[in-house]
């Protein structure tokens, strides 16, 4: 990615990260211009809500502190995406991030 392409999804790369709602705002947004430094935030934060959602059925499913310990390994790893995000660079969250862009791939 060229230097003008993450300097023109930066915003909406950051804005993907906010909650459920900055992730829709940023997709919509993103819609018309098609940027790739956007995207690749974004397929990293739907990754990261399924992480939440997960974390938060194995707390009231299988195990509260199990829950809580998968709940707290997706906060890290959000900190991680928007840091990445904030810094100007498409770095995969560690492990899983890569499996996260596979996964939605489509969206581009």
């Amino acid at each position: 990615m060229t230097e003008q392409t993450i300097n023109n999804g930066r915003t909406l790369a950051i804005v993907s990260y906010f909650t459920f709602i900055g992730l829709i705002v940023a997709i919509i947004m993103n819609l018309e211009k098609r940027n790739p430094f956007t995207y690749f935030h974004i397929r990293q934060m739907l990754g990261l809500i399924l992480m939440l959602i997960t974390s938060n059925i194995v707390e009231k499913y299988v195990n509260s502190w199990l829950g809580t310990t998968f709940w707290t390994i997706t906060f890290v790893c959000w900190l991680f995406g928007i840091y990445h995000a904030i810094s100007k660079q498409a770095k995969p969250i560690p492990y899983i991030g890569d499996y996260f862009q596979d996964w939605f791939k489509n969206i581009n």
